[in-house]
């Protein structure tokens, strides 16, 4: 089985790609995995670490072919915020629950997270107008990862009270 070996990031590559693999967020962060291609050119993902893959990258084969990568829909919901104030609560509560969180550009003020019916009624009731629906998802990485980073990186890292999350106490 032909294997992919790196990544070229989105808008570093050019030509046809070979075939084109597409996957939702949590599919966007692999090492080693078998694939098959929406073409049907079956391949194993083998990169040196996890990495982060974000849609437009490409895949390098070792004999030199690229892969594009497309991020799939899937469902979500866009909380729209009244103001600039209004985005930035919706945000703190977002973040003070580590939830992965796209910013969407543009007017109106949208945030976007992966569908969950008990966080889609907390934004409600803060407020935000909810729609559901689906399309790709692609959060901020944080502070420990780039755009559209690893699901769940934050949990090998203490947070901001010194505690990560396995209860250890980081500050002593």
């Amino acid at each position: 089985m032909i294997r992919a070996i790196s990544v070229a990031r989105a808008g570093a590559w050019s030509g046809e790609p070979a075939d084109c693999v597409t996957l939702d967020y949590e599919g966007r962060f692999r090492r080693r995995l078998a694939l098959t291609g929406d073409g049907g050119l079956s391949f194993l993902l083998d990169l040196p670490s996890a990495t982060a893959l974000c849609d437009g990258d490409g895949l390098t084969l070792e004999d030199g072919r690229i892969l594009l990568v497309r991020a799939a829909a899937e469902p979500v919901a866009d909380l729209e915020a009244r103001d600039p104030a209004h985005l930035v609560r919706l945000a703190w509560h977002l973040g003070n629950r580590h939830l992965p969180t796209q910013i969407l550009e543009g007017a109106p003020l949208r945030l976007r997270i992966r569908s969950d019916h008990v966080i889609e009624a907390m934004a409600e009731g803060l407020g935000a107008a909810v729609t559901r629906h689906e399309a790709p998802f692609a959060p901020e990485g944080g502070a420990y990862g780039a755009a559209g980073g690893a699901p769940h990186q934050h949990h090998d890292r203490p947070d901001h009270h010194g505690v990560d999350h396995h209860g250890l106490d980081e500050r002593r």
